[in-house]
């Protein structure tokens, strides 16, 4: 397949996709163990689990059901959708927001009744956007690296072999590997400073979230929903070519703070005990 003729693996390709794997697997490692060993007392690893089980069925079950129709399937929305820019860009933010924020305020009311502390909320937070980077980002990073390693070998016909790349797949396949093979220690930065504004937001729309549902405050939830759509607007133009890479990253810190400066207001407001909450509710 003359298309991978000219694939040429970077130098830094191998060593940058190695390092990434290891920050990717040390950024939600580093935040659990920081937080759990500031707030044993009032945190219960069962928080955690429900937060990285919220977010896999609300946005790798639920969500990625409707994609498949919306997107994926041949019918008369997915055309709509992936032929109009303005509507795929409405329709990622939106699904986004909207699963992932009605999953965290379900569980965070109806499921999570005991232990209701404002150290378990960020430690939700934690479980929510940690399984995000290792179910769905590391896999994409290991991927990379594996490629990187194939083609590195100089044998490309055994590396299309091993990859299980035909002629039928290979134009799906080339922009993976073009990507693994121009990895590099700048790419790899961005993509460890992206994870942590991800994992920063997830634990701060938690709490957003968590506030509402302790305080009836309905408006927060919608809030939740907007700021991450907000968040999702400009890797969704990414997407489609309509900005630069280093927009998004500026974007994300943007909203980032945004969200972060917000939770923190709410988390001082919420100073009862778990005891006391539990007697109120």
């Amino acid at each position: 397949m003359s298309a991978f003729e000219n694939i040429v693996i970077g130098k830094s390709s191998i060593p940058s996709l190695i390092i990434t794997v290891i920050l990717m697997i040390a950024i939600p490692v580093c935040f659990f163990i920081g937080w759990r060993r500031k707030h044993k007392e009032q945190t219960k690893i069962s928080w955690l689990i429900a937060g990285a089980v919220g977010f896999l069925v609300s946005s790798r079950v639920l969500e990625l059901g409707v994609h498949y129709f919306c997107i994926l399937a041949d019918n008369p929305v997915s055309r709509v959708i992936n032929e109009n820019t303005a509507a795929f860009v409405l329709y990622g933010i939106t699904m986004a927001g909207v699963f992932e924020e009605c999953g965290r305020h379900i569980v965070l009311k109806f499921f999570l009744k005991k232990n209701r502390t404002r150290e378990n909320a960020v430690l939700y937070g934690i479980g929510h956007g940690g399984i995000e980077i290792l179910a769905v980002i590391l896999p994409a990073i290991i991927t990379y690296l594996a490629v990187a390693v194939l083609f590195s070998s100089g044998d490309k016909e055994n590396a299309l072999r091993t990859l299980n790349i035909t002629e039928e797949t290979a134009a799906a396949a080339l922009p993976s590997v073009q990507a693994a093979a121009s990895f590099d220690y700048a790419l790899m930065a961005m993509n460890v400073i992206e994870r942590l504004f991800a994992i920063l937001l997830h634990i701060g729309l938690t709490v957003i979230v968590y506030y509402g549902v302790l305080n009836a405050r309905k408006i927060c939830l919608p809030a939740a929903i907007l700021l991450h759509m907000l968040m999702d607007t400009f890797p969704a133009m990414y997407q489609r070519a309509l900005v630069p890479l280093w927009a998004v990253e500026v974007w994300a810190a943007v909203w980032t703070v945004i969200v972060v400066f917000t939770a923190l207001k709410l988390y001082g407001k919420m100073k009862l005990s778990s005891h006391q909450i539990e007697n109120i509710l």
